[in-house]
């Protein structure tokens, strides 16, 4: 098949024979003239496949609606194929070229074998490359970690070319490679440990589905808020919401501890979750006339109604004497507060009113008695949701002294007042 390489490279020498050149200045004149051909037929070969396999490729590209030829071209893979072609004519030629120079020969052969194996290996990187673009436009796989599948790939195969070119050059077999990386696995392990780390954590973290790309995550060990924007196989990038990029090594996702939104994303709301503080020396039983004008306020007044006519007809039950307020069962400012609050809750728009809705007292403190407002605003969106949780707040503080109630606030430092209760 490679006849007409040896008839190429061998007519210069036939030709400087029949002209009756010295021998000796023969082997070098033939090897100089070869080199200039075989220069030459390289360029040429080179220019060709460029030409054709982009002219190839542009023709496609313009006639098919896939984008991945597209992406083919921008990453360069054409030229990497370009390139190999011409190699490949040298590995066939130079045995022939140097035919009298077995030394040079067995070097330049090592040199060139190198250079294929490094060519095959960048052409396929620009191919992965061009298979990674194109699936991170997919829909479907554009919360995919492919970063991290691409570059395992790579690491396997720059591995079986390291190997293929210490086989070319030191003429060893596999058993005695292998039995050298044996020996110095530890070594190995130790260099290679935060790639190792890194692969199966990307794994772990790809089975489990604990990140992708695209979700909003918290980390506080590395200061990280804000939406995942790359995951390959060493770290994980976050974009945070002040627009700086925080690095996280793809290892510490499954070895430390983080918070994950995509839950509440997916879910029908965000949770709002907030207290006020009440002074407690503001909560008192309701006189009879207090409860009348309390009755003007429209979300409460059928409960005020209904709670009254049960708490006579339990007191009368009971036989109370309510000539002091504090005997039986009676009504609160708090307590009617906290209806008042759930209420307004209920009938805000805004509010996921299928997820958990209340307003509930916590553990007194030495700033009060807490008031807790838990729900969920139905809107995700950060501005929107903010929005929301300051209205519900405006609201329920400007309604606490209808009811009676004094918000707790720490005294100025320049006027601060003693007070006992």
């Amino acid at each position: 098949m490679y006849n007409w390489i040896d008839k190429l490279f061998n007519l210069v020498p036939e030709l400087l024979l029949k002209a009756k050149v010295n021998s000796g200045l023969t082997v070098y004149l033939s090897l100089f003239i070869n080199l200039v051909i075989l220069s030459i037929l390289c360029y040429l070969i080179f220019l060709i496949s460029r030409k054709i396999l982009v002219s190839v490729l542009n023709s496609i590209a313009s006639k098919t609606k896939t984008k991945f030829d597209d992406f083919l071209i921008a990453n360069q893979t054409p030229k990497y194929i370009a390139y190999l072609i011409p190699f490949l004519f040298i590995y066939k030629s130079v045995p022939v070229v140097l035919t009298e120079f077995v030394f040079w020969d067995n070097f330049f052969n090592k040199i060139v074998r190198i250079y294929i194996v490094l060519l095959w290996l960048w052409t396929v990187r620009s191919a992965l490359k061009a298979l990674r673009d194109y699936l991170k436009q997919k829909t479907k796989y554009s919360d995919k970690p492919i970063d991290s599948y691409i570059q395992v790939i790579m690491i396997v195969l720059w591995m079986f070319g390291i190997v293929t070119i210490i086989f070319k050059i030191f003429d060893i077999g596999m058993a005695a490679l292998f039995g050298t990386l044996g020996a110095v696995s530890a070594v190995i392990l130790l260099i290679f440990r935060d790639i190792i780390l890194g692969f199966v954590a990307s794994v772990q973290v790809s089975l489990n589905d604990m990140v992708r790309i695209g979700d909003w995550i918290t980390f506080d060990k590395f200061g990280a808020d804000g939406d995942v924007i790359e995951i390959n196989l060493a770290t994980v990038k976050v974009r945070n919401f002040d627009n700086t990029t925080t690095t996280i090594p793809t290892y510490s996702l499954i070895s430390d501890s983080f918070r994950n939104w995509r839950g509440m994303l997916d879910s029908g709301g965000r949770r709002i979750k907030r207290h006020i503080s009440i002074k407690s020396r503001s909560i008192r039983f309701l006189e009879e006339n207090e409860l009348q004008d309390l009755k003007k306020i429209q979300l409460i007044s059928n409960f005020i109604t209904k709670r009254q006519s049960e708490i006579k007809i339990d007191n009368l039950k009971n036989d109370v004497d309510k000539s002091l307020i504090i005997n039986g069962r009676n009504l609160t400012n708090f307590g009617l507060y906290r209806e008042y609050i759930t209420e307004y809750l209920k009938n805000r728009p805004g509010l996921n009113k299928e997820m958990t809705l209340m307003c509930r007292q916590l553990q007194p403190t030495g700033q009060g008695i807490p008031l807790e407002i838990y729900t969920f605003s139905s809107d995700k969106r950060w501005e929107n949701y903010e929005y929301i949780m300051a209205d519900v707040f405006d609201h329920i503080i400007a309604a606490a002294p209808f009811f009676g109630l004094e918000l707790f606030e720490l005294p100025s430092q320049g006027n601060q007042v003693f007070t006992t209760d």
